[in-house]
């Protein structure tokens, strides 16, 4: 089991941050019983997550039901982090919502047409940082003069 030092929880305002800072995630949806999962790239100020997207699988989920979940790792050398967030999605639907969207810097990753944005409430959110240091070995050493 990790000791308290390796593993750490995060608080709201530090996952909240991380959330702020990162660009991509992935999106769970569960519509009929069956989960699924999408790669997403994202926008967030912290109180929300804002994705465009086309229409297809994610948004005929999301209108068949509506709570999700949202997760971003990250690393760097010394060590990595996962955020998740639970909390409802909704396509933005009004010009005044259209047009604040369109305002954020969130541009598809790939050369398709992505004009549906989707935003989610920020429910709750949690988060863990790990240090990231060498494994712990797996068998005990022998102690000296021991006959095992």
């Amino acid at each position: 089991m990790p000791s308290d030092d390796v593993v750490r929880d995060l608080d709201r305002s530090e996952s909240r941050e991380l959330l702020r800072l990162g660009v991509l995630g992935r999106l769970a949806t569960a519509a009929g019983g069956e989960p699924d999962i999408f790669p997403v790239n994202y926008y967030s100020d912290g109180e929300t997550v804002l994705v465009r997207t086309a229409p297809g699988t994610k948004l005929l989920e999301l209108t068949v039901h509506d709570t999700v979940a949202f997760e971003i790792d990250g690393f760097d050398n010394l060590q990595a982090w996962s955020v998740v967030v639970h909390g409802r999605a909704r396509e933005l639907q009004s010009g005044a919502e259209l047009d604040e969207a369109e305002r954020f810097p969130l541009q598809p990753w790939i050369p398709t047409l992505k004009y549906r944005f989707v935003r989610i409430s920020v429910d709750r959110i949690s988060g863990k940082r790990f240090l990231r240091v060498p494994e712990p070995d797996r068998w005990p050493v022998p102690q000296e003069g021991s006959t095992s």
